[in-house]
């Protein structure tokens, strides 16, 4: 949780108990579930919105799914699965693998213009 180990949320649950008192402490403990139920409400409507807004295609999207950390960790299983595919098809039959030449003296590279 956050990375807060449980001796750390005591030290904390003791400092607080020690700053508010322990009468005040469970208005503050109330007010704290109110605001974040508040913040799970928001989120979960902002979710929604964005499915609504970006159609049927999304719908399995999730807030998680937003984060860069999780893109390129999700693309970069994607290539390490794609080449790990490759490397079975080497094992197999080493004769499928396409062998490029080297370009001769003089000779221009293929070009794409569509592609650029």
């Amino acid at each position: 949780m956050f990375g807060i180990g449980f001796g750390e949320l005591v030290v904390i649950a003791f400092l607080a108990v020690l700053v508010f008192g322990p009468d005040k402490l469970p208005e503050l403990a109330q007010q704290a579930g109110r605001f974040l139920r508040q913040l799970r409400r928001f989120a979960t409507s902002a979710r929604d919105e964005l499915r609504a807004e970006l159609g049927p295609e999304y719908a399995d999207l999730e807030l998680t799914d937003l984060d860069p950390r999780a893109i390129v960790r999700k693309h970069i299983a994607e290539a390490m699965a794609e080449l790990d595919e490759l490397e079975d098809v080497i094992r197999e039959d080493p004769a499928d693998v396409v062998h490029h030449e080297p370009l001769a003296e003089g000779e221009l590279p293929p070009f794409d213009v569509d592609a650029t």
